[in-house]
Parts: structure tokens; C-alpha cells; sequence
């Protein structure tokens, strides 16, 4: 097969635990679910192989656009340096591919100069599977990638599918465990509200501005703004038609570990892995 994956742990293709050992040419016996490995031979049939680690998802937008999503949200380009890596920019800009039918989500992930530094990849989803949950978008199961330039996993999210609270897995990409993102409120009462922890203790959380959760607001846990998410208008067509949505993270200072992949991973999966349901509660508005 030409592209083949490298070896490294990706979503277990046959759904039985979170990842399974890709060994550059066949899945392994070796999984892990909730840090933990343990042994588990692959069943029978050819299933599909993980995603290249040259297919990162080609999403091209000029930077030009990209820094007019800057300036729309407010932030003067330049204003901050940033390392060049999506751990070590104070300013990310979100583009999500525009499909007609999405199967799986795909977003590219720029500078403030649009520079492009990494993507973000839904795995894991069928036409099938997507038809079966096309009722509601969390009855189903959500796998995101978040890679770098190379298509190298940097943090892997999996929200399960769920009734009524939403939550999602943030691990690194040797499947060890960074941390939770938690749903903490339940239908209409209140604003959209999710909580970042790790060890079990709060670290801080992500608070829709509004009831149409447009903006979020990303705390530390004391309360303090450690980063803005802001949606920007991606056109008539995409907004109307298609799930193509771009917007910009700003985070105000540098955070320590689990913290930073933890904003990080909350704020690029905020509109696939932490969305509600279809009708409308709680959804970024289009």
C-alpha cells in the first residue's frame, strides 16, 4: 500500500478499546483503553488501515483570509510571537473544510500570519455509521487527530457516544491519558459550560459567552481568562450549506502541561467533539 501509516497507536478500528498498536503494516494485539494496555488479537477481515501520516487534510485558504479572521476577532497580527508549532503560538485560526455531506470533520489549523502549523482529523466515521446517528450528532462516537505537518498525532480526543453529558478523552500520542474535557451542564438550563481536568482535579474549564455559543471563554481555575475563542464569518455559501467553519483561538499567556494540551485540544475540537445535538441548544450558530 503506498502512503502506508508509521507505526503508532491509533483509534482501534474495531471499536473494542480506544487504540490499537498500528505496526507500520498491520494492527497488533496491543491495546489501551483508559491508559491502561492490555492484550487483545485483532479480529478476523481486513479492516481499514490508520490514515497516512502524509494525509493530513488539505484544506487550503489564503493568508490573506486568514489574517483578515485575525483582525476580524479582534487581534492585532504580530502583536505576539509565537514559536511556530500549534504548542507555541499565542494565535490560532481555525478553517474547517467545507462539505456538502460530512463524513469526517477536517480542519486546518494556521498562524496569525496563516502559516499553516498542523490540522485537526476525524477518523473512525462511515457514511454508514453517520446515517445510523443522523438524528443526533452525539448519539454518535467522535475520534479527532490532532496532527502536525507531517500528519504526526500530537493529541488524540474521543468523546464516546452519550445521552446526556458530554465527554471527551484527551490523550498524547502514546496513548497515555492528559486529561477529561466535562460537560457540566444539561440541555437548555443554562449556558454551554465544560470543565478541563486531569487527575481527576479541575484545572479549568470552557464557558459559551452567549446562548448561541458563538464565543467561548476559556478559565484557568481561578477563574481567569486564559484564552478567547471566536467564530468568524466564513461566508454565505458555507455557512448556509455546508459545516465549513473557521475561527480564532487567542491564548492571553503561557500555560503549563497538562493545561496547555488541554486548552488546546478543547479549542479545536469545540465544534465537532464538545458540539450538542442537532437542534440547535447549544450549537454554534450558522
Amino acid at each position: 500500500m503506498t502512503g502506508q501509516a508509521p507505526a503508532n497507536w491509533y483509534p482501534d478500528p474495531f471499536g473494542r478499546h480506544e487504540l490499537r498498536y498500528w505496526d507500520g503494516g498491520q494492527w497488533t494485539q496491543h491495546v489501551a483503553s483508559r491508559g491502561r494496555q492490555e492484550i487483545d488479537p485483532p479480529v478476523s477481515g481486513p479492516p481499514v488501515p490508520p490514515v497516512s501520516s502524509s494525509s493530513v487534510p488539505a484544506v487550503d485558504r489564503a493568508s490573506k483570509k486568514v489574517q483578515r479572521d485575525v483582525r476580524r476577532a479582534g487581534v492585532a497580527a504580530g502583536a505576539q510571537a509565537g514559536g511556530g508549532t500549534l504548542f507555541t503560538e499565542p494565535v490560532l485560526v481555525v478553517n474547517q473544510k467545507a462539505k456538502l455531506i460530512e463524513v469526517n470533520a477536517e480542519y486546518a489549523v494556521y498562524d496569525q500570519h496563516g502559516q499553516r502549523i498542523g490540522a485537526v482529523r476525524e477518523v473512525g466515521q462511515s457514511i454508514m455509521k453517520k446515517a445510523m446517528a443522523v438524528r443526533a450528532d452525539r448519539n454518535r462516537t467522535h475520534r479527532l487527530q490532532v496532527v502536525d505537518l507531517n500528519g504526526q498525532v500530537l493529541i488524540a480526543l474521543n468523546r464516546p457516544s452519550t445521552i446526556l453529558r458530554s465527554k471527551v478523552m484527551v490523550r498524547d500520542a502514546n496513548g497515555a491519558e492528559i486529561g477529561q474535557i466535562v460537560q457540566k451542564n444539561i440541555g437548555i438550563i443554562g449556558k454551554i459550560r465544560f470543565v478541563l481536568e486531569s487527575s481527576g482535579q479541575p484545572l479549568g474549564s470552557i464557558n459559551a459567552e452567549g446562548w448561541d455559543a458563538w464565543d467561548f471563554s476559556i478559565q484557568d481555575a481561578t477563574g481567569n481568562e486564559i484564552a478567547l475563542i471566536t467564530k468568524t464569518w466564513a461566508g454565505l455559501a458555507k455557512e448556509w450549506f455546508s459545516k465549513g467553519d473557521n475561527y480564532v483561538v487567542q491564548i492571553h499567556r503561557s500555560l503549563d502541561e497538562p493545561l496547555l494540551s488541554l486548552v488546546i485540544a478543547a479549542a479545536l475540537a469545540v465544534d465537532t467533539a464538545l458540539r450538542q445535538d442537532n437542534s440547535g441548544v447549544g450549537r454554534a450558530r450558522r
